[in-house]
């Protein structure tokens, strides 16, 4: 079974280093991926109230890790709340 990876930013030249936010991970050993609940592309658009278009671009841009399952994405439910929490501004 493939590991959870958050997709890296494309490769840099040797003076820049790529961003923390978006490193390579693998999950975690407190974290199986029997424990882990994935999402298709479909319904993380549907709890971030976005098209399925905006998620993809969220994952090909490496702002939201996803795993590849031949030739769909799933993304693991923490990492859509991990998301929408740093994301979150206080307006006024």
């Amino acid at each position: 079974m493939p590991d959870v990876v958050e997709k890296a930013a494309p490769e840099k030249a040797a003076t820049e280093k790529a961003a923390p936010d978006k490193a390579v991970r693998s999950v975690g050993p407190s974290e199986s991926l029997g424990q882990v609940r994935f999402l298709t592309v479909a319904e993380v658009a549907t709890v971030m109230r976005v098209s399925k278009m905006t998620v993809y671009r969220l994952v090909h841009g490496g702002d939201l890790p996803a795993v590849r399952v031949g030739r769909s994405f799933r993304v693991p439910e923490q990492a859509v709340h991990h998301y929408l929490e740093n994301a979150y501004i206080e307006a006024g």
